[in-house]
């Protein structure tokens, strides 16, 4: 699940400043997958997803990333369109350093860029020109590249089950990575078989603009019981977790190295049910282990989703 390590077309350490065609253009769901190092002088570099690769008239630049070292380091975003550049939006976060190694990851969907950097999420970008035009890369600046990959995000493309009973909207073909498509929260569904060690659930979704928090519940349905019970709360950027057994709440696991979520972002959260604990990760990075405290795995056939997001796609195997 959007495993960064099988990039399915890749350009080895190309020269700076690159210029290249992107392969098979740009679709919701696409990943373009930056792997590279920050030189000790360097002072900035960008990155461009261009329409077409004039230099006179320029071409229009749809997306410019672009980080910049001076004093305590910004990230500059923009869009250049016939020539002029428009609003810039500054992001005073600073996940690259000088001599040191990074990863960026660039999601493109259908309303705008969501960028990572070293499994981290770090910003937003709202297309200001149709994505379907952005045909050509861009790298300039000092920094060196090792390799720029492109991931088609379409793991789930048909050959899994959907979850069964499920209170949804089918609006069509549910397996895209968000094209507006959604399904009704709160969210309840009975899982196809129940949660036994191997089994996996992927929850695709949006975080709204302004949320307070989510939930993700794993029950039984004989009873009140929560197994899992997962509760980012975005205000606080807390990620709690807990259990709900004998008609009260356990205590909280709080700890998290990162708090994975921000408004407005997409994410795709897989639970994973191993035979002590489930594994999560979001967006592909490994997040939080759970130890099992609802022991009768084969109880558990209930998922429940509420609370401030926009639901696309669930599915379990």
């Amino acid at each position: 699940m959007m495993s960064l390590n099988n990039l399915q077309k890749k350009v080895e350490s190309p020269t700076i400043p690159y210029i290249g065609t992107i392969l098979g253009g740009l679709l919701p769901g696409k990943l373009v997958v930056i792997r590279g190092f920050v030189p000790e002088d360097a002072d900035r570099f960008q990155v461009d997803f261009q329409c077409g690769s004039s230099i006179k008239p320029r071409a229009d630049v749809a997306f410019h990333f672009n980080p910049r070292f001076k004093r305590s380091g910004c990230i500059v975003c923009n869009t250049l369109r016939e020539e002029k550049w428009g609003r810039e939006e500054i992001t005073y976060e600073m996940p690259f350093k000088k001599g040191q190694l990074f990863e960026i990851v660039f999601m493109i969907l259908h309303d705008k860029f969501q960028v990572s950097v070293n499994g981290t999420h770090l910003l937003l970008y709202k297309h200001r020109i149709n994505f379907e035009k952005i045909d050509t890369l861009g790298i300039s600046g000092k920094v060196q590249v090792k390799t720029i990959g492109f991931v088609s995000n379409s793991p789930l493309q048909g050959s899994r089950p959907s979850l069964l009973g499920a209170t949804q909207n089918n609006t069509g073909n549910q397996e895209e990575v968000p094209d507006g498509s959604q399904l009704v929260v709160p969210y309840v569904a009975r899982l196809n078989s129940s949660l036994e060690s191997g089994r996996t659930i992927v929850i695709k979704g949006e975080v709204n603009e302004k949320p307070d928090s989510f939930a993700v519940n794993l029950k039984a349905s004989d009873s009140d019981d929560i197994a899992l019970h997962l509760n980012p709360r975005m205000k606080d950027k807390v990620f709690v977790r807990n259990s709900f057994l004998y008609n009260s709440w356990g205590e909280e696991e709080r700890h998290v190295t990162h708090f994975p979520f921000s408004p407005g972002m997409y994410f795709e959260l897989i639970i994973f049910c191993e035979a002590h604990h489930y594994s999560v990760a979001i967006n592909g990075v490994h997040t939080l282990e759970y130890k099992h405290r609802y022991k009768q795995l084969n109880k558990i056939n209930i998922l429940e989703i509420g609370g401030d997001i926009r639901l696309f796609d669930v599915r379990s195997w």
